[in-house]
């Protein structure tokens, strides 16, 4: 049954999405040796937040050129349509791009071009998030909400921020949000996942955000876990990766189920499923195996996800009739 259920994703970043086969496909191709970050009997080698930055950095270099985004775009969208997806966004990275002398047009374009050939053969729909590097500092960010904004494409209608949220605070990054959200960018952010309560807090406070990724740590402030509930913002939670990141100790110590019984509005998605040993339709097995839910529940978070898609109203329209609503 849940196999059946049409599925919908809002957090996933393209590059973290590329298999260790394909990968290593790309490492034959371009002469470079990946045994330093992949075991093909095992899958992605990494212990710990930061050595899964450096691997998930070590794949992403090996996509050099658009058609190379080409390739991992339509492969990581026809894996997801043979989910029973029938939506996704993903978050692109132009910082990422430009270390391979891929310039963003480039990038967006060729990610776009590879949803437009998944959606040709399966129906699937899909949208990009442009992403800065909170890493890489304010400066940077904003340079990337700077480009984007003087960039426009159809396919790209979302703003945020990934990389280290350990760095930083996010007040720092509230100019960058402001570029993009006039722009016309929804916008979403990192934040509750390796820091606490207060960078949810300070999201919402300084950044305009109508969605937030992860979130999970919201569960520290019952204040704050009301007010995300009273102001309707999407978490986009993301079940296997917190555990395999150790967020959590166990999916029974997963705030998940506490969030939505909360009226917070929450969502399944997949992170980077390959380095998590996950999939999209993994994480909605996980919210019936783990978190309790029956199949016939599941609908609802996908119902979430496409209400808070960063899509005009007419697709929205369009996919909610696929659900039946």
């Amino acid at each position: 049954m849940v196999a059946s259920v049409p599925k919908a994703e809002l957090h996933c970043h393209i590059e973290g999405a590329a298999s260790p086969e394909l990968v290593m496909q790309q490492g034959e191709r371009y002469g470079v040796d990946t045994s330093a970050f992949i075991d093909p009997g095992k899958g992605y080698i990494w212990t710990d937040f930061t050595s899964f930055l450096e691997a998930y950095d070590s794949a992403a270099a090996l996509f050099r050129s658009a058609d190379d985004y080409i390739l991992l775009t339509e492969d990581h969208y026809l894996g997801l349509a043979a989910q029973n997806c029938i939506y996704a966004e993903v978050f692109a990275s132009p910082d990422h791009a430009a270390r391979i002398g891929c310039s963003y047009t480039e990038l967006i374009e060729a990610i776009a071009t590879g949803i437009r050939n998944a959606r040709a053969s399966t129906g699937i729909e899909g949208r990009v998030i442009a992403v800065g590097l909170r890493h890489e500092g304010p400066e940077r960010v904003e340079a990337t909400a700077r480009l984007v904004a003087d960039h426009p494409h159809p396919m790209v209608t979302g703003f945020g921020m990934a990389g280290d949220e350990r760095m930083y605070r996010q007040s720092d990054f509230a100019r960058a949000f402001r570029i993009a959200g006039e722009a016309g960018l929804g916008l979403t952010v990192h934040a509750g996942e390796l820091c606490g309560a207060e960078s949810v807090r300070d999201a919402l406070d300084h950044l305009g955000v109508s969605r937030v990724g992860h979130g999970v740590r919201a569960i520290e402030d019952a204040e704050l876990v009301r007010r995300l509930a009273e102001e309707g913002t999407v978490l986009e939670i993301c079940p296997a990766s917190n555990i395999v990141l150790d967020v959590f100790s166990s999916y029974a110590n997963h705030p998940f189920r506490k969030l939505e019984e909360a009226g917070c509005r929450v969502t399944l998605n997949s992170d980077d499923p390959p380095h998590f040993h996950s999939s999209l339709a993994n994480e909605y097995r996980i919210a019936v195996e783990e978190f309790g839910y029956q199949p016939q529940d599941l609908m609802r978070f996908t119902k979430i996800a496409i209400d808070a898609a960063f899509v005009d109203g007419d697709t929205r329209t369009r996919l909610l009739e696929k659900l039946g609503s």
